[in-house]
């Protein structure tokens, strides 16, 4: 994981001076390094519910099939050619979701034993997964052109101004018809403020955060909608929202 130059930190900071800058993405790292490569690792990670993973994929299936009727000349039928799947972790995602929606699917993510999972799944062995980069966000630039960009539960590790940067990069990996889905929690400060969380070093963001983010990044936001389904009895967990981004026609 990089760091900014001091001038593009200062320029930054000036814009958007907040919680983020308590990020350490040493931490980070040594926080998932402590949970276990394993899918039940990833959702203890998140709260530990057992239903949590079908409700959660079931509501990304049902989003980006909205979002793929939005972009003209998008086909909403079958399957996308090229997806990425950033943050990847042990492949949760790209296996109950992105492999039924893309032919091929890239991961991204920052911690070793996770990507050396991914490398012995059944997902690497039946070319389900095609490029695997251990690399976190800040660092990833891609080198080709996906139809769908899958960004989830992750860009808390991200500082905004490098948010700001990883969203331009992805919005320059687009195809034609591509878009960029960012799905993640929504912080619930009374204030109104982001969120900082000392265990594993990450911020949870406002939707106006985000919204900012996107509009520096120069990107379209296409649609935008709360994840349901979840039990309202469950109240530790934080409101989920996903953005769907097509760049800016200029």
């Amino acid at each position: 994981m990089s760091k900014a130059t001091g001038e593009e930190q200062t320029h930054n900071n000036a814009a958007f001076s907040g919680v983020d800058n308590c990020i350490n993405s040493a931490v980070s790292i040594e926080y998932w390094n402590s949970v276990p490569a394993t899918a039940n690792g990833m959702l203890a990670a998140l709260g530990g519910y057992p239903w949590y993973s079908r409700i959660d994929l079931r509501g990304s299936k049902s989003f980006l099939a909205k979002a793929r009727r939005l972009v003209p000349t998008c086909s909403t039928e079958g399957k996308l050619s090229t997806g990425v799947d950033c943050g990847a972790g042990v492949g949760r995602v790209t296996e109950g979701f992105l492999s039924q929606v893309c032919e091929t699917v890239d991961a991204v993510e920052p911690v070793e034993k996770f990507t050396r999972a991914l490398r012995e799944s059944t997902l690497k062995e039946s070319g389900v997964i095609d490029a695997i980069y251990t690399i976190g966000l800040e660092d990833w630039h891609p080198e080709k052109k996906y139809d769908l960009i899958w960004t989830q539960f992750c860009v808390g590790h991200l500082k905004d101004w490098q948010l700001i940067e990883y969203v331009k990069r992805c919005r320059d990996a687009l195809t034609a018809t591509g878009i960029l889905v960012v799905k993640e929690n929504l912080s619930t400060d009374p204030n109104g403020d982001d969120m900082y969380d000392e265990l594993d070093s990450s911020v949870t963001r406002t939707d106006a955060k985000f919204r900012t983010i996107f509009k520096d990044a120069e990107m379209n936001l296409i649609v935008s909608e709360l994840q349901l389904g979840f039990p309202k009895t469950t109240r530790r967990l934080l409101p989920v929202k996903f953005y769907a981004l097509r760049p800016k026609v200029t």
